[in-house]
């Protein structure tokens, strides 16, 4: 049996009193991906108001999440 690790998830907000529940949920996900790995940190983008990316990234320290938005 095979495990995969999730390395990226895009987060689609429908109903804005949602966004913080559904940010830290992603978040807690990719946390977890995270400790197996042990190597990298989360960063986190916000392409708009409802769309944001999370993934696992070797330049952002273990531990760690980090934000950017794009434009």
């Amino acid at each position: 049996m095979s495990s995969q690790t999730i390395e990226h998830l895009e987060v689609l907000i429908s109903e804005p009193e949602q966004l913080y529940e559904l940010l830290n949920d992603a978040e807690a996900v990719l946390r977890q991906a995270a400790m197996a790995q042990r190597s990298a940190g989360i960063l986190v983008t916000r392409h708009d108001p409802v769309r944001y990316t999370f993934e696992l990234s070797d330049t952002v320290p273990f531990g760690e999440t980090w934000e950017q938005t794009r434009s």
